[in-house]
């Protein structure tokens, strides 16, 4: 896989050189809304907060710099696939 098509990891800093999955962590996939593809650290998450999903800082959302794109899983039993709920201040 060409690192054009690696899923990047959310929180990475445009310019790091390394903004991929590192071994030994886990990670949720964000599916749809402004996050689309990237992935997100939930290794030290437990179970009931993986469940509730989180509002993650965008500046590509409806409410521009600062804002949050809200994600959870869209079913309890695939905690690890979280699908765009909408978009908050």
């Amino acid at each position: 896989m060409t690192e054009s098509m690696r899923p990047r990891v959310y929180g990475a800093d445009h310019d790091d050189p390394d903004p991929w999955p590192k071994a030994g962590r886990t990670y949720a996939t964000l599916h749809g809304g402004p996050l689309d593809g990237l992935l997100v650290d939930v290794t030290d998450c437990p179970p009931a907060e993986l469940a509730e999903g989180g509002a993650l800082i965008t500046e590509v959302g409806a409410y521009g710099p600062g804002g949050r794109a809200v994600y959870g899983p869209a079913d309890p039993t695939a905690l690890l696939a979280w699908h765009w709920e909408g978009d908050t201040p």
